[in-house]
């Protein structure tokens, strides 16, 4: 189990070296001048100049990778060429947002995700494994920024049961989670369709194994059989899909937050996209991806613990 948390944990710090390399890369090819931006068309060049040079925009690509590299090993992410404060404060404010806004999501994707799985699991090939496959797979279809507008336009403008926008702060703990209550929904769809669709398939085919059906021969009722036996072994490719829809729900709800006027990382960096404050892009895009990794990390250790064959294998 050691070699292979080892193993896990090198392969965690390879990736974040690439990801820091290519985003960094991608961030310094996009066309146009964060000096020229922010002073605008009528700013004359030598002003334009000075700024770059005060920027650090002057300073050859190696060292600037190696600078911002540094300072976000030591938590210093910079300073925001737009807001004129700390990269890490901005983050840390909108991060409050996000990361509840992210854990609310997956609680309601499994919420439905659990109970529809095991319904269609056990009623395999019949109405109600129809039905709710069926409606999963609209889910998975339909665009959760429409389905969020839609949420909307029926439970806040119409039936006023929620707020249409806006965020009050955890001051008010209530009112906080009423506000995140729609895009949460919006979040779930797609992600509790998907689930359910693979502890589905994963139920089935551990329903069709050997152990099953000696477990019965036991004299185990068949509910005691799927939550004992064959529910915790579908769950072990279930927990990959888990993990990469917290990843996703994370660092995947720029439109979400957009559309419910959210202070979230997700509108944080579109924000400072169109602004071009590439310091904040680059230091939320990286925390972003170190989130999706970690997490990644973080389920390949659960499948380790729930398959014994993985840890002979490390």
């Amino acid at each position: 189990m050691t070699r292979y948390i080892l193993r896990q944990m090198l392969s965690l710090i390879l990736s974040l070296v690439v990801a820091s390399l290519v985003i960094f890369a991608m961030i310094e090819v996009i066309p146009g001048d964060p000096a020229s931006f922010m002073l605008g068309l009528n700013a004359r060049p030598e002003t334009i100049a000075a700024l770059r040079d005060q920027m650090g925009l002057n300073d050859p690509l190696p060292l600037r990778y190696l600078h911002w590299l540094g300072g976000m090993l030591t938590g210093d992410f910079g300073t925001s060429y737009t807001y004129k404060v700390p990269v890490a404060d901005l983050i840390a404010d909108r991060i409050v947002v996000s990361l509840p806004l992210a854990l609310y999501a997956l609680v309601l994707a499994m919420a439905v995700a659990v109970p529809v799985g095991l319904l269609a699991a056990v009623r395999r090939g019949r109405v109600p494994d129809l039905a709710t496959m069926g409606v999963a797979q609209v889910g998975v279809a339909l665009p959760n920024f429409w389905f969020a507008m839609l949420l909307v336009l029926v439970l806040a403008v119409r039936l006023r049961w929620f707020p249409a926008g806006g965020f009050p702060g955890w001051s008010d703990p209530a009112a906080a989670l009423k506000a995140l209550t729609l895009p949460a929904i919006a979040l779930a769809l797609p992600q509790a369709a998907i689930l359910a669709r693979v502890l589905r398939s994963a139920l089935i085919e551990t329903l069709d194994q050997d152990y099953i059906r000696t477990a019965r021969a036991k004299g185990l009722s068949r509910s005691q059989t799927i939550l004992r036996h064959a529910f915790r072994n579908a769950l072990i490719p279930t927990l990959t899909i888990l993990g990469m829809q917290f990843s996703f729900l994370l660092a995947g709800a720029i439109i979400i937050e957009n559309v419910f006027y959210l202070p979230g990382l997700g509108r944080l960096t579109f924000q400072a996209i169109t602004q071009r404050d590439l310091i904040v892009v680059e230091s939320v895009v990286m925390l972003l991806v170190f989130a999706v990794i970690a997490v990644t990390f973080l389920v390949d250790l659960t499948y380790a613990l729930a398959d014994p064959r993985l840890r002979r294998q490390g």
